[in-house]
């Protein structure tokens, strides 16, 4: 008999997460109600945000509870249905989180009719999302400014770069390793592309910036916050979609405190630095889907998933994208 395979949290991680956080267990599949359907996890989302809902502390959605599936949004197909709004064979994005199968009222699916899915945990759903309201709500990038994009090769990061192009800004992107630099700069027509693990990557990071940056789209902190900070123009703007490089810090980080520079420049350059959510921009998220398709579709969009093959594998792949071993939008795949 078929059952649910689930992963949970069994326990809180301190720093940075381990296997032994998190429990792979199996439950019997529950029996659905009227206007319920039961769905099968096809693909599963992994993102550098489920971190934080891990901890208890204060954030924008309460943490997850220990013993609970963890978070995460899914492409899933209808195995059940007594809804009469969906029917056996329907693909949706749901949020059934880490789970193979999950039971839905209906409410908060969206069905697909796409040829690939999964794009819509991707560049058609939150990650992409996420850089088109960034960029376009926050950042405004005007042609002729300079954007700097952290993070350039990720989900989120790498529509950013493409966006800001479109915009007709010149394009900074700043990544971690050769083979991904070169992705940025050859396929995502980045105007520069940087390796932040280069020892001198502040100096490069100057030289390529001689106009100083207008947008700085953030999603790591860190080091290459350190870097771009002194190079802000007058009403720079800096949306913040992340800061992975924090994410699981235990204590402040060793040296200077930075956060006297920060705050005095973000004062003397007049600068807007503003945290977003996608989940307070859904009344954009249809046109952002047709803005995206369209994109897409003409070519001007590229895109590129990192796919882990097996559901069991969910737990070493997130550990992997938050240590930055991913290349492109994580998903896994849990069923054919």
């Amino acid at each position: 008999m078929e059952k649910n395979r689930r992963i949970v949290l069994a326990r809180r991680p301190v720093g940075a997460p381990v296997a032994s956080d998190m429990r792979l267990e199996e439950v019997a599949l529950p029996a659905i109600g009227d206007g319920q359907l039961l769905l099968k996890t096809l693909f599963l989302s992994l993102d550098p945000y489920m971190r934080g809902r891990m901890s208890e502390d204060r954030s924008y959605s309460p943490p997850i509870a220990l013993g609970d599936p963890i978070v995460g949004r899914t492409i899933s197909r209808v195995a059940e249905s007594r809804n009469r709004d969906y029917a056996v064979g329907d693909v949706v994005m749901a949020n059934s989180g880490w789970q193979t199968h999950f039971v839905s009222d209906g409410t908060a699916l969206r069905k697909l009719d796409m040829q690939h899915p999964s794009l819509a945990l991707g560049v058609l759903g939150s990650a992409g999302f996420a850089a088109y309201i960034g960029l376009l709500e926050i950042g405004k990038p005007k042609p002729g400014e300079t954007v700097a994009v952290a993070a350039a090769t990720g989900g989120v990061g790498a529509t950013v770069v493409q966006l800001a192009r479109l915009r007709g800004a010149h394009t900074i992107a700043i990544a971690g390793g050769a083979d991904k630099v070169a992705y940025a700069r050859d396929v995502l027509r980045a105007d520069v592309a940087l390796d932040h693990r280069a020892p001198d990557f502040a100096a490069q990071l100057k030289a390529a910036a001689p106009n100083g940056i207008d947008v700085y789209f953030e999603n790591v902190g860190g080091d290459v916050l350190h870097a771009v900070v002194p190079l802000l123009n007058d009403r720079a703007r800096i949306p913040i979609c992340g800061v992975i490089a924090w994410y699981n810090l235990t204590e402040a980080p060793a040296g200077p405190d930075f956060s006297p520079s920060l705050v005095r420049t973000i004062l003397r350059r007049r600068a807007l630095m503003e945290g977003f959510v996608v989940s307070d921009w859904l009344h954009k998220q249809e046109q952002f889907f047709a803005d995206m398709t369209k994109w897409i579709d003409d070519g001007a969009i590229v895109y590129r998933e990192h796919v882990v093959d097996g559901f069991e594998n969910a737990p070493a792949a997130f550990i992997g994208l938050l240590d930055g071993k991913n290349f492109g939008k994580v998903v896994v795949k849990v069923a054919d």
